[in-house]
């Protein structure tokens, strides 16, 4: 009984660390994001170095391109943030873009009957990266010939189109994708010289004739058939529509914030209130109706759109996500979901590139935290209880010996 009790006790004082660990990241003090992000970035490039983007196409279709892209987009974002960090961000941002120009990057979009070349998917997200990296540079040293290139290439095809959702493989179309795009062509004009505002202004106009009745948000997927809006694409879209049209993107923020942020958390839903369905590649396991994966992205759509959501998301986030930090590495989950650390970094150092900061939204949640130090303390209360019910059994048993 002894030996049981000393081991308890070892038990329950580790668990007691682990506890004030876990208090400290819900309610202690934050630094800026960006001081651990770049050791994040750290890791991911040993990562992606060692392979980590041909994995990670085993689990997402797009896997090997989201991890070099946001690998890229969170160095823009930092260095945009830390002007210090400017040339080491513009370099490793252009390494990630050469990535993606490659054939493993180019070869799950490399199909016929896709305008513009690769598809929507691939032409927006390298277009959004190509003008992050332009909003790095100084603009007497900026080389611009490729990012015309590209933006004219867009612009043209949605000109083209009688809706506003290009394909991003043939015969499939996801508004969220289209939405990437056009906040590249608009963050052209802002950088560069107006030039698209025709497109963009009809884009727009084609958007709000389109949105989902059931909601009054963009849909989830438009072709072959039409869904209805969902988690995980709703975050990414929150992303970039601030970038097009700061009002109408503030008036949909207000309607998701309303159907998909659910208190149990606080997280997000990958269904609207009210709605059920199953979990997929894109929104992963759903607990409750929540999704993980809308959760990590929504921490950058609340961010954007200076929602208090973002604080509160962050410091779920440091507590779930169970981050390991050395001297010059920062990783989460041990590090066994690299992709996970890419789309977790790039939302973490979430800003506008083009956009003005936003009015403040959203309530602070209050009590939030409650449940949480609750879940967090209950295993060290457990094991003190039975520190304390061995230690009357052994005086018992001692009183009885005697």
């Amino acid at each position: 009984m002894r030996v049981l009790r000393k081991l308890l006790i070892v038990v329950a004082v580790v668990a007691t660390l682990l506890s004030l660990v876990g208090t400290a990241r819900l309610v202690g003090p934050r630094g800026e994001p960006t001081d651990g992000a770049v050791k994040q970035l750290r890791f991911l490039r040993q990562a992606i170095e060692n392979g980590a983007d041909q994995d990670a196409q085993g689990i997402k279709p797009e896997g090997y391109f989201f991890m070099n892209v946001l690998y890229g987009l969170s160095w823009v974002q930092v260095g945009l943030d830390s002007p210090v960090r400017r040339a080491e961000a513009t370099t490793q941002a252009q390494w990630a873009l050469n990535r993606l120009y490659t054939a493993d990057g180019t070869r799950p979009f490399d199909l016929t009957g896709l305008s513009p070349r690769y598809g929507v998917f691939h032409a927006g997200w390298t277009n959004w990266l190509r003008g992050g990296i332009v909003a790095l540079q100084p603009p007497e040293s900026r080389d611009l010939t490729a990012y015309t290139k590209t933006s004219t290439e867009l612009a043209k095809a949605f000109d083209a189109s009688q809706t506003p959702y290009l394909d991003a493989y043939p015969g499939q179309a996801w508004p969220v994708d289209s939405t990437v795009a056009m906040a590249s062509i608009a963050l052209y004009d802002h950088l560069v010289t107006p030039r698209f505002q025709p497109t963009v202004e009809r884009w727009v106009a084609g958007v709000k004739t389109r949105l989902d009745p059931a909601t009054g948000l963009m849909p989830h997927q438009v072709t072959p058939v039409s869904t209805g809006a969902r988690g995980t694409s709703q975050t990414l879209i929150h992303r970039f529509l601030l970038e097009i049209d700061p009002g109408f993107a503030r008036s949909q923020y207000e309607v998701f914030r309303e159907k998909f942020v659910t208190g149990l958390g606080p997280a997000i839903r990958e269904f609207p209130e009210g709605t059920d369905g199953s979990g997929d590649v894109d929104s992963g396991p759903l607990v409750f109706g929540v999704s993980l994966s809308a959760t990590t992205v929504g921490l950058g759509a609340a961010r954007v759109q200076h929602d208090r959501l973002a604080g509160v998301l962050a410091r779920e986030g440091e507590l779930l996500g169970v981050p390991v930090t050395g001297l010059h590495t920062k990783r989460y989950a041990l590090g066994l979901m690299p992709i996970g650390d890419a789309f977790l970094v790039w939302s973490a150092t979430a800003r506008p590139f083009a956009a003005q900061p936003q009015p403040q939204v959203g309530n602070g949640f209050g009590g939030w935290w409650i449940p949480w130090l609750v879940l967090v303390w209950l295993p060290s209360l457990v094991l003190w209880g039975f520190v304390r019910l061995t230690r009357r059994r052994t005086d018992g048993r001692g009183a009885a010996d005697q």
